[in-house]
């Protein structure tokens, strides 16, 4: 079904929405933008942008692909309240209860179904979601790692409707205190306590078990040796 970005702008009346039905990437269109709250919405992205630059698959017609222009003071833990936000429109969406993958990934049934990014720029703070909707199938190198909400729910879902619940969601989430997000964080996610988890520090794997948050958001690991890590950046998997 064609995206009816009137339909958001319907729902946010003064706001800028901004639609294209390609472009290479939401993010590099954002970057260009000044007003506060402003979305930038792609039916399809050439160049979609992932954590550590890596591509972000951008199935046309299939997902939300769209970054949202906060001038707002950075804050360590805004990915982690976007997360939150996005973690809970889909959920009064659709029904699915997603985990949420320390810092920036919503999992449904341990499978991928969106990716966070944020990133600094000017002034401003440029908050790149894209969640896959309603994909059918992924690529065979996704496939392991990806799913949809029409994947697990069984049904396809209207874009704009979530769309609308994503921004009204985040719009609730932004104002909280630090304390608020980190807490609600450690509640939501199954791998900030007790979790068995790998990841790259320094190009060497390390496993251990999460061990919570610090004050500042990231993540607190005891290795197999028993020395306590502070993870900085993503990469964090499970293993057993």
């Amino acid at each position: 079904m064609p995206f009816d970005a009137d339909q958001v702008r319907a729902a946010f009346p003064g706001r800028r929405v901004d639609f294209y039905e390609q472009t290479g990437s939401t993010m590099a269109v954002a970057a260009k933008v000044h007003e506060d709250g402003a979305v930038i919405i792609a039916d399809a992205q050439t160049n979609g942008i992932g954590r550590y630059n890596r591509p972000w698959h951008s199935a046309p017609g299939d997902g939300l692909y769209f970054t949202v222009v906060l001038c707002t003071k950075p804050l360590p833990v805004l990915t982690m309240a976007i997360g939150l936000a996005v973690q809970e429109a889909i959920a009064r969406y659709t029904g699915l209860l997603c985990d949420i993958r320390w810092p920036n990934d919503l999992l449904a049934n341990g499978k991928k179904c969106c990716g966070i990014l944020t990133q600094l720029h000017e002034e401003r703070v440029l908050a790149g979601i894209g969640i896959n909707v309603n994909h059918e199938s992924f690529p065979p190198e996704l496939a392991e790692l990806a799913t949809s909400l029409y994947r697990e729910s069984g049904r396809s879902w209207p874009r704009e409707g979530l769309l609308i619940e994503v921004l009204r969601s985040i719009e609730a989430f932004l104002p909280l205190s630090q304390e608020a997000v980190l807490a609600a964080f450690t509640q939501q996610s199954s791998y900030v306590k007790g979790r068995r988890v790998a990841v790259e520090l320094n190009g060497t794997e390390v496993r251990g078990t999460t061990a919570g948050l610090d004050p500042n958001g990231y993540l607190l690991l005891v290795d197999d040796y028993g020395r306590r890590h502070t993870i900085l950046a993503g990469g964090v998997r499970p293993c057993s």
